[in-house]
């Protein structure tokens, strides 16, 4: 796996509504920019060797990097594959949407839930939306939320963009019912 760069944002919400957050909420994103392993190729029918090649290198990359720096236990958490102007949506989605890139999250976690995702294709600077749940419980809305952002140098053409973002809690003062008051 080529990777140009590595960026990690750490977002700390210290108030919310006029009040303290306590604990803080953080919020870390870690992505890697890389090359699309199947750049120039022309439509690939079969992105097996690509995802064998990339897809473990990359969530081995980026797991341990989210966990570090969030500092405290994650609770929620998520994925996203941003792919350049000439590569295909499925480009990112066959490498995130693999057990061979999101385990190493999962038992960097020790999560049970499917990680929630977002693909998409754009320029460098196109700014993403990351979901993010209970990294147990994807029925508890507390930890349904999302992270923005953006990375004013990618991707390239030829790259693809894959983030991992983790929370240590779910959002600052939230105050839905729980999901089984409405069944």
């Amino acid at each position: 796996m080529n990777y140009r760069k590595l960026v990690t944002i750490i977002d700390e919400t210290v108030t919310e509504g006029g009040r303290p957050v306590e604990p803080v909420a953080r919020v870390v994103i870690v992505a890697a920019v890389i090359d699309n392993p199947w750049a120039g190729e022309g439509f690939v029918e079969d992105l097996n060797p690509g995802i064998d090649k990339v897809a473990s290198a990359v969530g081995e990359l980026l797991a341990p990097r989210v966990i570090e720096a969030l500092g405290a236990p994650l609770e929620a958490y998520g994925k996203a594959a941003i792919v350049g102007l000439d590569g295909e949506i499925e480009h990112g989605s066959a490498l995130i949407h693999t057990l061979k890139f999101g385990n190493h999250f999962r038992d960097a976690a020790n999560a049970t839930t499917l990680l929630p995702a977002v693909e998409k294709r754009g320029p460098a600077g196109v700014q993403f939306d990351i979901p993010l749940k209970h990294f147990t419980d994807a029925t508890i809305r507390s930890h349904h939320q999302s992270v923005e952002v953006k990375i004013a140098d990618a991707p390239h053409p030829d790259e693809i963009l894959i983030a991992l973002a983790g929370a240590t809690r779910g959002r600052p003062q939230e105050r839905l019912a729980p999901l089984s008051t409405e069944q």
